[in-house]
């Protein structure tokens, strides 16, 4: 094992045992070497003369471009071209923890890492697989998950998939479910939630969020090492009386047996899917922080090197633009509308006859549960048929993603859903 994987292990050992054992083997083995990038990183700030350590090309004092393109762009050539650091902007990373603080007051007061930037939120489940699991290993999720999860922490990494009822009675979250989940583990377990729900768009209520945290805790007071995940991609679209704040914050050195990871990214919040920039927060002790910071530079390095400068800076320009709140409560206002028009049309009582629906109340979509039909049949009838693009999710389950739907158009799509319904029945 390398010497400086070897110091960062031993730090988190002495100051966080329970992490150290959640680590994977490959985990304790990831370290941040001291290349080029450290030693381009030394250079910046004393080679005053002549810094001939990094792999760009400059003219002129400025990093080398195409006019080409540059013309196309409205930000100077230093914040496009050059590589960002591993980690991310540093001035992205801290507008991004302030607008955590912002959001989720039950973080302020916490040890809580500084954010680290990566391509997207998929990247980031990825970086908590790398570190935490190792074959064998249960992910422990609610039945109604994103279906990239069993690729990220199943295939890549053989973990084992461990589910729990999303809903009892169809109504409000599982705890129960949770609770008998964790109690089958034994040593270590990836716990991930992810609210708003994708599928269903749901999020806990307030007294259902203190019974899951209240649920980790139990379990990690019987000795259970938890790794908790909170995927907070569609965070911020709560339209009714859910939770408002991501987990995170409230399990932030609630027990030395929990680390709590937040994923998070501006890709869905502030709909820019395309430019690939997510973030991974850690809450634990300074010295565990660091090294884990340490070691997930180590896997960004080792994989994608870094992640794409041009759009950090977009994203940190918008973060610190004053049009920024104004616009982004507007596109809430839209998505509220759809979500809530989506609700009304539900309600009617045509139809019942073909469908249910899970409880939704944020984010992007919601689910039917039809009643007898196949799912998958019904998506490729729609689809053949009507020209309707919906998602089977299983054998009885249609995910809607009312988000790229106009509010206007909404109450089409459902008698269309319905008609091919009665085509089939």
């Amino acid at each position: 094992m390398n010497p400086l994987a070897q110091q960062l292990n031993s730090a988190i050992q002495q100051e966080s045992p329970a992490i150290y054992e959640m680590l994977s083997t490959l985990g304790k083995n990831l370290f941040y070497p001291k290349g080029i990038l450290s030693q381009s990183a030394e250079a910046s700030g004393k080679a005053h003369k002549f810094n001939a350590t990094i792999g760009i090309a400059t003219e002129d004092g400025a990093p080398m471009h195409f006019k080409h393109i540059q013309n196309r762009i409205d930000y100077a050539p230093k914040d496009v071209y050059p590589y960002a650091p591993p980690q991310g902007k540093p001035a992205l990373r801290d507008a991004w923890l302030e607008k955590l603080y912002k959001d989720n007051p039950s973080m302020v007061g916490k040890s809580i890492g500084k954010p680290i930037v990566t391509n997207a939120l998929t990247h980031g489940l990825s970086i908590v697989a790398d570190l935490f699991m190792d074959e064998g290993d249960a992910l422990v999720v609610p039945n109604h998950y994103w279906g990239n999860y069993n690729t990220v922490f199943g295939v890549r990494r053989g973990g084992k998939i461990v589910t729990f009822p999303l809903f009892a009675d169809n109504t409000r979250f599982d705890t129960k479910g949770l609770r008998q989940a964790l109690a089958a583990q034994t040593g270590k377990a990836i716990v991930l939630l992810n609210f708003p729900n994708n599928p269903t768009g749901y999020t806990p209520l307030e007294d259902e969020a203190k019974e899951i945290v209240a649920v980790l805790k139990e379990a990690a007071e019987s000795g259970l090492n938890l790794v908790v995940v909170l995927d907070d991609a569609y965070f911020g679209l709560f339209y009714e009386d859910s939770i408002t704040e991501s987990l995170f914050g409230h399990l932030a050195g609630i027990h030395e047996r929990i680390l709590p990871v937040k994923i998070d990214g501006a890709t869905k919040e502030n709909y820019v899917w395309g430019l690939r920039v997510g973030f991974i927060t850690y809450a634990a002790g300074k010295d565990t922080l660091h090294a884990l910071e340490e070691k997930t530079k180590g896997i960004i390095r080792g994989t994608i090197s870094s992640g794409a400068h041009i759009s950090q800076t977009m994203i940190l320009e918008s973060l610190q633009s004053e049009e920024f709140a104004v616009e982004k409560e507007e596109k809430f206002a839209i998505m509220k509308g759809r979500a809530v028009k989506t609700k009304e049309l539900l309600d009617s009582e045509k139809f019942n006859k073909h469908w249910t629906y899970y409880p939704f109340n944020s984010g992007y979509f919601m689910c039917l549960k039809l009643r007898t039909l196949d799912a998958e049949t019904l998506r490729l009838h729609l689809l053949d048929n009507y020209g309707v693009g919906v998602i089977s999710n299983n054998q009885t389950d249609i995910r809607v993603a009312f988000s790229c739907v106009e509010e206007n158009d909404l109450e089409e799509l459902f008698d269309l859903i319905y008609q091919g319904c009665e085509d089939l029945a």
